[in-house]
């Protein structure tokens, strides 16, 4: 089993990962039932193998075992709209309310100053599904000869991103150090956007074509530093991942279909205020302004596609988490968290972001693990994220339409529920880090 457990893992990833409707633009707040408990913090903290998803440099700190869970994810999103305009009036909102995100890792000490571990999570945030029962209030004209969103039937996007990464880390004292590679591969694709066609370097290749696949890689490093045996601090940065062009959307997104994942970096700290409970504060800056079909404003000129041609318009974002982990119960240990971030869509971008209305800016957790055996135990986590909101004048091609103003919606629920086995553990939970 030990020999078999790291492929399994991988070709679980590879055929599991799915779609997301993220809460940090596109980045989900956390990616393992430890993670999403409390708040998404772990930057200074690492207590199993998803810590390579945050910072690689605490493997040396999660001994050997393995963790593998599934969030059921459920986003309410679409939008609202005043005055006349040209896209679809009214309340209109997205079907698909319901998605399955699975994540796993397994990690293994090397000797007492070193440690391996390989993981997979998924990611994702640009996904709607518009029914074609909504009609424009131009709809049957020759600029809208047909029902849906954008006149052009099932309006939509949806993309799916997975990650498949193999740490390793190494303590010198009281300094760990950590890097690990990151493979990714991500499909998307778009409906309902024919409408565009005229506005498009590559008319062909803008909408209603099946899923495109693109691959890339990149990598993630980290440290953390133990300045006392209750107070620790990490840092951990990603290079953005270069992904290889989506062909079949190049009349889409800027540079031809360029669809890289942005960098970002993490800081934070953590403290035993006793044995049994630990309080974490991260920091995170995602650079979604670095890749130019997310973030070049819809309102650069036309036509789609070209280089630096028009995107999303999403800005860099900030993100603040803040969670607790209690150990004190025994056999239960429990979590909470919360997390904040800036929002990335400005009001100037809400046209065209009906497509990806990833504006919620609240999280709240909670989360536990009961240990079934020794060395086994179940771990549940919930996130909460209410309704976040960004409103603006409705904005085509043609340019702007100030007798319309278009607020787009989205809020989140998800409940994650995992298994964690310890090869190495003798007893229930160790309590404390020191």
């Amino acid at each position: 089993m030990k020999r078999k457990t790291p492929s399994a893992i991988i070709l679980f990833a590879t055929l599991f990962a799915g779609a997301a409707h993220a809460t940090e633009g596109y980045f989900l707040e956390g990616y393992g039932v430890r993670e999403k408990g409390v708040g998404g913090a772990g930057a200074a903290d690492s207590r199993d193998p998803l810590a390579l998803s945050i910072n690689p440099a605490g493997l040396v700190d999660v001994g050997h075992q393995y963790t593998l869970g599934l969030t059921a994810f459920s986003p309410d999103r679409g939008y609202w709209t005043s005055g006349p305009g040209f896209v679809a009036p009214g309340h209109v909102e997205s079907g698909r309310n319901l998605f399955g995100i699975p994540f796993g890792g397994y990690s293994r000490p090397i000797d007492q100053q070193s440690a391996w571990g390989v993981a997979f999570y998924g990611n994702g945030g640009m996904n709607t599904t518009y029914s074609p029962n909504y009609a424009s209030l131009f709809f049957g004209s020759p600029m809208c000869p047909q029902t849906g969103v954008f006149c052009g039937r099932n309006a939509g996007v949806d993309l799916n991103q997975a990650f498949i990464t193999a740490g390793y880390a190494q303590r010198f004292g009281n300094l760990s150090i950590g890097f690990a590679p990151v493979l990714a591969v991500q499909i998307f694709k778009a409906r309902g956007l024919a409408v565009f066609g005229p506005f498009s370097s590559a008319s062909a290749q803008l909408t209603d074509h099946s899923y495109n696949w693109s691959v890339g890689a990149g990598v993630r490093a980290g440290l953390q530093y133990r300045l006392t045996d209750y107070f620790r601090i990490g840092v951990a940065g990603s290079s953005p991942i270069w992904m290889s062009p989506f062909e079949n959307y190049k009349g889409l997104f800027a540079d031809q279909g360029d669809f890289d994942i942005p960098a970002n970096l993490t800081a934070g700290v953590a403290y035993d205020v006793l044995p049994t409970l630990t309080l974490l504060a991260d920091w995170k800056h995602i650079f979604y302004s670095q890749v130019p079909s997310v973030g070049n404003s819809s309102t650069q000129p036309f036509p789609l596609g070209v280089m630096n041609g028009p995107g999303f318009g999403w800005r860099d974002i900030d993100v603040i988490k803040m969670g607790a982990e209690y150990r004190g119960f025994g056999k239960l240990t429990l979590r909470a968290g919360y997390s904040y971030n800036t929002n990335p869509i400005p009001s100037r971008d809400v046209t065209l972001n009906i497509l990806a209305p990833a504006v919620t800016q609240h999280h709240i957790s909670g989360g536990l693990s009961y240990y079934v055996t020794p060395s086994s135990s179940i771990d549940l986590a919930a996130v909460v994220s209410p309704q976040g909101v960004v409103s603006g004048i409705e904005r085509t091609p043609l340019g702007p339409n100030p007798l319309r103003t278009i607020t787009i919606y989205l809020n989140t629920f998800e409940i994650t529920a995992g298994w964690t086995h310890r090869f190495d553990a003798a007893a229930a939970p160790v309590t404390a880090k020191f």
